[in-house]
């Protein structure tokens, strides 16, 4: 089993938790790729993907993903499994928590995909939220906030990792 994780980061640590996931995980497992420097078509060549994204401001795309944006519409996703985690700031930007993990899921629902890495929104403190599921339950991914709770990153990327392991083998 290979894992191909793509992640934008303009700060370094949307980039610093795909090296943590990595880590957990194996390097021998998980290849990470900078999507700034690695065409998303490399996708084509795993089965299972994470996709790593943060949110910027008032709710928008980061810089790398946004100037990709066309491409993520594009790209074939179909039989994969997918899983997607986010950074962004639930106190400074609480109307648009994690709204950048909701469009990249939404930009790619088109495609016949195994969605896995739901997360608990317990434990957070937002107004509103796109990646939040329908049942406003959950996350579409790992919702990050090293800004307010990093504290707490650590241990929720492992449980994650964990959970989203456990949801494979049960494919």
């Amino acid at each position: 089993m290979k894992i191909g994780l793509f992640y934008g980061s303009t700060t370094c640590y949307t980039e610093m938790t795909a090296e943590k996931i990595q880590a957990f995980i194996g390097h021998d497992i998980v290849d990470i790729f900078n999507i700034k420097d690695t065409p998303l078509s490399k996708t084509s060549e795993y089965e299972i993907l994470i996709l790593g994204i943060s949110t910027w401001d008032f709710g928008e795309l980061q810089e790398d993903w946004e100037s990709l944006w066309d491409d993520v519409h594009q790209i074939d996703l179909n039989n994969k499994t997918i899983a997607i985690y986010g950074l962004g700031d639930q106190e400074d930007y609480g109307k648009w928590y994690q709204d950048a993990i909701g469009m990249l899921d939404e930009a790619i629902a088109h495609n016949q995909t195994k969605r896995i890495g739901y997360w608990p929104n317990e434990g957070y403190e937002f107004e509103e939220s796109k990646a939040l599921t329908e049942d406003k339950q959950f996350f579409v991914g790992l919702a990050l906030d090293d800004e307010n709770q990093y504290e707490m990153s650590e241990q929720r990327i492992q449980d994650w990792c964990i959970q989203i392991l456990e949801e494979i083998a049960e494919d």
